[in-house]
Formats: structure tokens, sequence, C-alpha cells
């Protein structure tokens, strides 16, 4: 809930398996998450995406998060950035 996405291009580096990570992952449970974030918290970090913002989806608040772009920094020799995308809508169940 938002993070930037990204369109990239595959560089065959074959020491990985010609693969690359699929999102940034988490830097913390969704219990911790849960228990340090507020619904508040949530409606400042989110303000720029429509999306829920109540207590049901705080283990999905950004900061629950590691930094997209030190990740995708530390794949720089795996993929190429053809598109950055902003995202303004988050669809959760």
């Amino acid at each position: 809930m938002g993070a930037k996405s990204f369109i990239v291009r595959g560089l065959g580096n074959e020491e990985s398996f010609c693969s690359c990570s699929h999102g940034a992952g988490r830097v913390m449970s969704r219990t911790k998450a849960k228990k340090l974030f507020s619904v508040e918290d949530q409606i400042r970090a989110t303000a720029h995406v429509e999306c829920r913002k109540d207590a049901e989806v705080i283990d999905e608040i950004p900061m629950a998060y590691k930094d997209i772009d030190a990740v995708m920094a530390a794949q720089s020799d795996l993929v190429e950035v053809i598109y950055t995308l902003r995202q303004v809508v988050c669809v959760k169940g």
C-alpha cells in the first residue's frame, strides 16, 4: 500500500538463476505492525492512495515493508527498470 511499482527487464544473471525479487519484503511481522501502528498512522502513510484505512489492514502499512528503492538498487545487476509506476489505488479483500 503506497509504494512504487516497477516494470523491469531481466538482465539474465545466471548466478541468480535469471530471477529477481518480486517485492520489497517485510521489515516486521504482521503482529508487530498491528501493535506498533495506529489507524491514524495508516491514514497519513496512504493519504495519496485510494485504499482501505482501517484496523483490519494496519499490517499492510507501508512502514512494515522494506524501502523499495533500496531493494531495487540492490538488484541493479539483475534487472533494468523500464517504467516506474506510482500507486493510486490498492484493493485489499
